[in-house]
């Protein structure tokens, strides 16, 4: 009587699954070549072009269903659909997808491209961004703070009709896929906005807020390009990614966050007080943040990275610099962020063809390591098939093409793990000027000698 009674809960609790799975898979639209001819003008449609012998396909797949029942629950104007790109190939060229699973989302007559982590959250609110108005408004002071206290960072523009609006729209449409773009009038603004003029756009982050002035920080969309991420922040190589459009370079302390140390709290610590203290001198040219993890630096720099260490990369060409001596103080990492920011400790890397030959070396070395160490079968039967130089160069360039298309689409290519943390809520607004009593106060040690 007892296993019958087990055997039936078992099939209930079987049945209720299939059925949770059944449910939420309907809520997402399996496309063809048709939808071009079906969909209506004003539909928005949420899209993942997808192989079905992908793996991260299918890793994406619960969340995807999830996300598709979510988005119709809460009565959201985004469709969401799914679409076999090697069996509609007209279709994955239409939207010209590179890799998968690849994420898309259609608005009137324009393709959006996602390239975030793939998770739930950051797909919907991705989702969520691209689908609504390009600038919302915030018409009063309590939805204003409600907003601030939601978004780490907060683009808003202040004021009427003008050419700056103009541009700010143009922007925010380019770059609405990044982050949320909002308008508000004067008086809105909390007490502590001073604003030179007016009209203005203004950025709020990091307990602060930044006027954006034209003579100074000359084109409006590469400001904002720059000013989207906080000052310090943990980084994966999604962020870096997206870092490579900022034209900043990226002071990082890379750390084991699987076994943290003493140390290695006190790097990211160390990082991140210079990155709060010195803000008024480095923001303008650094990115400051720590990695989990030395796999993606090492594949870069050609070598094992020690644990903790500090590191500054130059993301848009592949370049990095490393300090002469060991970094233990704060004032030793000021004194070699402002040796990179002078020129006086030169970048080492770079994307040029020797480094490119030198840099497959590298992965040819590692990847034949980590077959015969991993999977020592595999490898004594690629070096009876191949010969021990025609693998080792095979896998080599195998990999160093696919270190080519992460650079490219990193996204489609690579499946990450989300960046995790609670999110702090904003401390009292300050001026854009009050840190600079902190500048004073901690005066680059590297000036004080040559004083």
């Amino acid at each position: 009587m007892m296993e019958n009674k087990k055997f039936v809960v078992l099939c209930t609790v079987s049945l209720t699954f299939l059925l949770s799975i059944a449910t939420v898979s309907a809520f997402v639209e399996e496309l063809d070549d048709t939808f071009k001819d079906t969909r209506m003008p004003d539909e928005i449609w949420l899209i993942q072009f997808y192989a079905p012998w992908c793996t991260y396909c299918k890793q994406l797949d619960p969340v995807w269903y999830e996300i598709g029942a979510e988005l119709k629950s809460m009565g959201s104007p985004v469709n969401v659909g799914k679409v076999d790109a090697t069996a509609h190939t007209n279709f994955a060229k239409e939207f010209r997808v590179g890799g998968y699973p690849a994420i898309k989302l259609l608005k009137d007559d324009l393709k959006y491209n996602y390239r975030g982590p793939r998770t739930k959250d950051g797909i919907m609110g991705f989702a969520d961004r691209v689908s609504g108005p390009v600038v919302r408004a915030l018409p009063s002071q309590q939805l204003f703070q409600n907003v601030m206290s939601r978004h780490d960072v907060l683009f808003v523009y202040v004021g009427g009709p003008s050419d700056l609006k103009e541009k700010y729209i143009s922007v925010a449409k380019e770059l609405i896929v990044h982050t949320y773009f909002f308008s508000a009038a004067r008086n809105i603004l909390p007490k502590a906005v001073t604003l030179k003029e007016y009209p203005a756009v203004a950025v709020f982050k990091d307990g602060t807020y930044f006027l954006y002035e034209e003579q100074h920080d000359g084109d409006l969309a590469s400001w904002i390009n720059s000013e989207r991420f906080l000052n310090y922040l943990q980084i994966d190589s999604y962020t870096l990614y997206e870092m490579g459009d900022t034209s900043k370079l990226v002071a990082l302390a890379i750390v084991d966050e699987r076994n943290p140390t003493e140390e290695s709290i006190r790097y990211k610590t160390m990082v991140e007080r210079v990155a709060t203290e010195y803000k008024d001198l480095y923001s303008k040219e650094f990115q400051f943040g720590h990695m989990d993890g030395n796999e993606y630096i090492n594949g870069l720099i050609m070598e094992e990275l020690a644990m903790p260490s500090i590191i500054v990369l130059n993301v848009s060409n592949d370049g990095y610099f490393l300090p002469p001596n060991k970094v233990e103080t704060k004032e030793q990492l000021v004194k070699f962020i402002d040796g990179v920011s002078k020129g006086r400790i030169k970048s080492q890397g770079g994307n040029g063809y020797y480094q490119c030959f030198i840099r497959i070396a590298f992965n040819t070395k590692t990847t034949v390591t980590n077959i015969f160490t991993n999977a020592p079968l595999l490898g004594a039967f690629l070096v009876v098939v191949f010969g021990g130089g025609g693998s080792a160069i095979c896998y080599g360039l195998c990999m160093a093409w696919r270190s080519m298309r992460n650079t490219e689409a990193m996204s489609d290519t690579e499946d990450e793990e989300p960046i995790t943390g609670e999110r702090v809520e904003p401390k009292q607004l300050k001026g854009p000027g009050e840190d600079k009593k902190t500048e004073t106060k901690a005066k680059n040690p590297a000036e004080k000698k040559a004083d």
